[in-house]
């Protein structure tokens, strides 16, 4: 009796240090802010995003949350790009993969025992494991440099045409219809099982705060990640690959794994969207909407996640507000803030902002 008190008491001491040692990995050398100032500063970032929809009117809270939707595939192509050092354009080829296959699952199965999560949670899978299969072709390949972004891009224009010339009727899978160009439509929304009768979660405060809740677990989640010994593993490789495999690492496996982690992480954003809208088109995953995920990250700073995240909302906030004028001089001002980020602060708009307010935090408490 004893032994197995003893036995029992080991294996819950070890979960219990394997908890702490995760927690701990939310501070590290791979993620910029620590200490309870910043933590403080995110607590109140979070409280400010709970209590927002409680004094928002409803569009504007369905705007908030498609702002949200975003911010996984940034976060995704942070990894890919800031961490890992492969700069792909072929997110958004992920992005849609998850949404049409959130969409044709859906409308075949309807909303019965909360399916839409399943779903979800199917959706991501499928783009994480093709996203497996085109990064173990191109890193097991030896795709390195200029030509991951070739490959990648070349993927996702030809998902785009692909998807393009699927109009007739001929191009159905059950019951749901591809449309060609026109998009894919009718899909029912993200659909909770509650007690008296399913909640559909329609752009409002319900889906709002579901996002809200992911994106923090998204957050937290890679910060843990990243600090751990497969961020660190990553950041060896994007400084010195020939160094890192000398030492003994499989630079092959991490760099397919982080691409299927950002493919996944994609999909996610896909199939949300999709959710969100209740339609997805090939044009999400067109030249420019391939390009602009990597104005977002370089904007903000794709060597660390918390810039990655802040400057997508900002620059998709900014973005949407000079759609009003055109969206070509939405276009425009985008590129000349990824022109001015790269001559003047490579390293990202945000990163470059928070060193200097902890310089001068510095200079303060000296």
């Amino acid at each position: 009796m004893n032994t197995r008190y003893n036995d029992v008491t080991a294996v819950t001491t070890r979960r219990e240090g394997s908890l702490w040692r995760a927690i701990g990995h939310l501070e590290g050398p791979q993620t910029i802010g620590r200490g309870p100032l910043f933590w403080g500063l995110v607590s109140l970032a979070i409280v400010a995003a709970a209590i927002y929809p409680l004094f928002a009117d409803a569009w504007t809270v369905g705007n908030a949350a498609y702002f949200m939707v975003w911010t996984f595939m940034a976060m995704g192509l942070g990894v890919v790009w800031g961490y890992a050092g492969a700069l792909s354009f072929g997110q958004t080829a992920f992005f849609g993969l998850a949404g049409y296959a959130y969409g044709v699952l859906t409308i075949n199965i309807g909303t019965a025992y909360g399916f839409t999560i399943a779903a979800i949670l199917l959706s991501i899978l499928l783009a994480g494991l093709f996203a497996l299969l085109i990064g173990y072709f191109m890193f097991y390949g030896r795709i390195r440099g200029v030509f991951i972004g070739i490959v990648t891009l070349s993927v996702t224009l030809v998902l785009e045409t692909f998807m393009a010339q699927t109009a007739g009727p001929q191009w159905r899978i059950g019951e749901a219809r591809l449309n060609g160009f026109n998009g894919m439509s009718g899909m029912p929304p993200l659909t909770i099982p509650w007690p008296g009768g399913d909640l559909a979660l329609f752009p409002g405060r319900g889906f709002y705060y579901v996002l809200l809740g992911l994106v923090v677990a998204c957050y937290l989640g890679l910060r843990m990640l990243l600090n751990a010994r497969f961020g660190n593993v990553l950041v060896a490789i994007r400084e010195n690959p020939h160094r890192a495999e000398m030492l003994g690492y499989d630079i092959r496996l991490y760099q397919t794994l982080a691409f299927g982690l950002g493919g996944a992480l994609a999909g996610l954003s896909g199939a949300l969207y999709t959710a969100w809208g209740q339609y997805i088109t090939p044009s999400s995953m067109g030249l420019t909407a391939a390009a602009l995920p990597i104005v977002w990250v370089a904007v903000g700073g794709r060597r660390d996640i918390t810039a990655t995240l802040l400057g997508t909302i900002l620059v998709l906030a900014g973005f949407q507000s000079l759609t009003i004028y055109g969206s070509q001089y939405a276009l425009v001002v985008m590129g000349s803030l990824l022109l001015l980020t790269v001559l003047a602060a490579p390293e990202g708009l945000i990163v470059a902002a928070m060193t200097g307010a902890r310089s001068l935090w510095r200079r303060a408490r000296r």
